[in-house]
């Protein structure tokens, strides 16, 4: 049995007692256990990172950048064994693995150019012979900590700024699929990464604790559920620490009159179904706009879902393959359940789907629901499986509102010929990120990603200029080079807004 364990400089850290399964998806088999960290494991990391970062934070901008370029090209060179490696723990089909850790690449393109974001700002002569500047200096020690559903772009998104910055970084991914977080971490030392920068330790909740609690870690990122999301914001705020926590999410796409039908429904196959529905920024639910226009949609929805084809992820043509584990294959279908017993209309029923010759593998068909109401569960909670709701809406302002008042702020999108329809959605709406005819708004690397409401705890969100700022404290110099000599009254300081 493989076992996967943690890299942490020089290898120390003791041992543990306890240990977690890692199953392929495709098969419901345990491929590998991976080791549990204890509070001497973190102790462990945490003393070699404090060792190598003043170091690190001392090396100049462009040499910590010829790291990230290096890194870059390594994991380019190794794209397929990670995105098989990804699939094998994930469930995702290969091409999804290569697109998580082709964003994730995205955010560490954004880190190459870190000499020119870290410059600072400069005035001249703000008070008689004084100038005053700033510079963005690292926090010391940061942590992430990942889901399960992105094992690549998120540990990238978070790391990648947070290195490129002078900091040293803990990275505790999930422990179901924590294989490609450990190999990126072997190919980043490969890059010339000094050994303690970026470090790997593995655990469930004791783990999370003992990083939110540890005074020597100055920030904390983290991507879950919106629940935990609140928990490690709280606990590590109390805990004197930076933290963003970004959580939950329930993505609603607007379908006005005007939008054309079929690319609608190509966009919402892919972002409702693909991944098997495990991403945050999923598309779970579609808001018509119009009986005529609902119905339109459930009827060129229907060949389109039968179309879909569920294989194990190595099969290029399938669409997408199983969830993460048999306790998330329950979940979801518990959730369609509720669906159910609410008086929604189950139109697509995927429970009970089989795959032929992987009958055990954590597999769900694609199921669609109309009819749904906003007074439902199963539409207030994040389900995250491949399910679509279809919430019927009278016109723009009911369908604005929808997104608008729900629990979640993630992403939404809206789809429209009318520019003005377009524009007032996106500036009115109480989401934080907007897409118009893009089904998955995720934004481009030198952007930053952070949704509203319960969907992120914290006022920072997620790389671009945002992750910079996050993984830096600012200091600000006066400074005055006298003229005269000592004692001179012509020199005396004056305060540059009194001047």
């Amino acid at each position: 049995m493989r076992i996967i364990d943690h890299v942490i400089a020089g290898g120390a850290g003791g041992t543990s007692a306890r240990t977690g399964d890692v199953f392929d998806p495709n098969t419901g088999q345990v491929q590998a256990r991976v080791n549990l960290g204890t509070q001497a494991t973190l102790d462990a990391a945490i003393a070699a990172a404090q060792a190598a970062q003043p170091a690190w934070a001392a090396t100049n901008p462009q040499r910590r950048a010829r790291v990230m370029f290096q890194f870059k090209a390594l994991v380019e060179a190794h794209i397929d064994e990670l995105a098989h490696l990804l699939s094998s723990e994930h469930g995702k089909v290969i091409a999804d693995s290569k697109g998580d850790i082709q964003r994730g690449l995205e955010v560490i393109e954004f880190a190459c150019g870190i000499p020119h974001v870290l410059k600072g700002e400069y005035t001249q002569g703000a008070g008689p012979g004084i100038d005053v500047y700033s510079m963005r200096q690292p926090l010391g020690i940061g942590a992430g900590i990942t889901p399960f559903n992105f094992p690549a772009m998120i540990p990238l998104w978070m790391s990648g700024v947070a290195i490129a910055c002078g900091n040293a970084f803990l990275l505790k991914p999930s422990e179901r699929d924590p294989s490609v977080p450990v190999r990126l971490a072997e190919l980043m030392l490969e890059a010339g990464l000094p050994e303690g920068i970026l470090q790997v330790v593995h655990g469930d909740k004791e783990m999370v604790d003992a990083i939110l609690d540890h005074p020597a870690i100055s920030a904390v990122s983290f991507v879950g559920s919106s629940d935990i999301a609140h928990y490690v914001y709280r606990r590590g705020v109390a805990a004197g620490k930076r933290v963003q926590a970004m959580g939950g999410a329930k993505n609603h796409g607007i379908v006005m009159p005007d939008a054309d039908l079929d690319q609608v429904v190509n966009d919402l196959t892919g972002a409702a179904f693909g991944s098997a529905g495990e991403r945050c920024m999923a598309l779970p639910v579609v808001v018509p706009v119009g009986e005529k226009t609902a119905d339109a949609l459930r009827e060129k929805l229907l060949p389109a879902i039968a179309a879909l084809r569920i294989g194990v992820s190595t099969d290029n043509d399938a669409h997408y393959g199983p969830v993460v584990n048999a306790a998330h294959q329950q979940r979801v279908e518990n959730w369609i359940q509720t669906g159910v017993d609410e008086g929604a209309e189950l139109v697509v029923d995927g429970r009970g789907f089989k795959l032929q010759g992987h009958e055990q593998g954590f597999f769900i068909g694609p199921s669609l629901f109309d009819h749904v109401t906003p007074d439902m569960q199963a539409y207030k909670e994040e389900i995250f499986g491949p399910v679509l709701q279809i919430v019927r809406a009278p016109d723009f302002e009911t369908a604005l509102r929808l997104p608008s008042e729900h629990q979640y702020g993630n992403g939404v999108a809206i789809f429209t010929r009318n520019g003005h329809a377009a524009r007032e959605f996106a500036a009115r709406v109480n989401v934080g990120m907007v897409g118009i005819n893009v089904p998955i708004p995720v934004p481009v690397a030198y952007h930053s990603f952070g949704g509203w409401k319960r969907s992120a705890f914290g006022d920072t969100n997620q790389h671009g200029m945002e992750g910079v700022r996050f993984w830096t404290k600012v200091k600000t110099i006066t400074q005055r080079w006298p003229d005269g000599g000592v004692g001179d009254a012509a020199n005396a300081f004056v305060i540059p807004t009194m001047g």
